[in-house]
């Protein structure tokens, strides 16, 4: 489901979780801007920042929600509502980016644009209008990316963890050896279903009902476990498994699970909840109306329709890697890019 549009910033006065990384000695003493930017099929999200110690100082940060993937599902178009918010987006992005001398920058663009017949398209009209030039990574690099940018929040152990990236259209999931300094992927997979695609895929998920919308949250699990099932049979029996999610989807119901009124970043980004409360929380809003759910505070009327979805996913994903607590993580694939442009190398 994406970030939080009506998030705060990231704050430069948090010690307490500095914002990732361990990049090239000698690049950090330097006062040089950097960006990144991850355009995905729900929301378009930028972040600006500086080296600092061992990570990184925010400078300026953007989200917003632009369902650039909306109605794809159907018509495997980009439409032109579409496109009109993202382009409003990307031109936020454009000046902030110039305001902020930015001396190096790269800009992803994900499932929807590798989707989409007109994808290639909007990507040459983005960089014709804002200048910004989007690269349509394949779902490899966006779930290497998600993972260099959060993985500081795995829980420590020695078994394999799982890593997961819940977006607009498609769920990225990274198995990975953390007993090295960087994490080693050991096996990966990519999902055809994110909070969008699914959304517009299943029917029924706010019939009048709760019978209704009960069959059509059990057709959402179904169809999530059908795809991820190949790679499930794949997975490895561990004694101690750890899960760790990043995406709108996870910060939201972390949220919920908290019972905060709004949202709050330091209170999310490096949680840990129990499996089974958020399973809970998962089937509350899967019988809910929609009116039901945008009242939920950290919900509201802007994620009321999509949350199921996500809910849906997530629950297929702690099916598959039965462990007893979830991680939660703020952070992904703009951290991981700056990563890799601080640290100049590549995932």
């Amino acid at each position: 489901m994406g970030d939080h549009s009506t998030r705060q910033p990231y704050r430069q006065d948090r010690p307490a979780r500095p914002a990732t990384t361990r990049p090239t000695r000698g690049r950090w003493s330097d006062a040089r801007t950097y960006a990144a930017l991850d355009l995905g099929t729900n929301n378009c999200r930028l972040l600006i920042a500086r080296p600092q110690g061992s990570g990184f100082a925010v400078v300026d940060a953007f989200s917003r929600i632009v369902r650039l993937g909306e109605g794809l599902t159907g018509s495997g178009r980009l439409s032109d509502a579409a496109i009109d918010r993202t382009l409003a987006a990307l031109r936020v992005c454009a000046d902030k980016l110039k305001r902020r001398n930015v001396v190096l920058s790269r800009a992803v663009a994900t499932e929807a644009c590798r989707r989409a017949i007109n994808g290639a398209d909007f990507i040459a009209r983005a960089h014709a209008e804002t200048g910004i030039r989007l690269d349509i990574i394949t779902a490899e690099e966006e779930a290497r990316l998600a993972v260099l940018g959060c993985h500081a929040l795995i829980e420590p152990g020695g078994d394999p963890a799982l890593v997961f990236d819940i977006g607009g259209g498609s769920t990225e999931m990274v198995l990975v050896d953390t007993a090295g300094r960087e994490p080693r992927v050991l096996d990966w997979h990519s999902a055809p279903w994110g909070v969008v695609s699914l959304t517009e895929s299943v029917a029924g998920i706010d019939a009048g009902d709760a019978e209704g919308r009960a069959r059509a949250y059990a057709r959402m699990r179904e169809t999530v476990a059908m795809a991820v099932a190949p790679f499930a049979a794949r997975l490895p029996q561990t004694e101690r498994p750890r899960l760790l999610g990043t995406s709108g989807t996870v910060t939201t119901l972390g949220s919920v699970h908290l019972g905060l009124d709004h949202y709050d970043r330091a209170q999310v980004d490096g949680m840990i909840a129990p499996v089974e409360s958020m399973r809970a929380i998962c089937r509350m809003l899967g019988g809910q109306s929609i009116d039901e759910r945008a009242r939920v505070a950290c919900i509201g009327a802007e994620r009321a329709d999509l949350v199921v979805a996500g809910c849906a996913i997530l629950e297929t994903i702690m099916d598959i890697w039965p462990a007893e607590r979830l991680g939660i993580a703020d952070r992904g694939i703009r951290e991981g890019i700056l990563r890799c442009l601080m640290g100049e190398r590549r995932p």
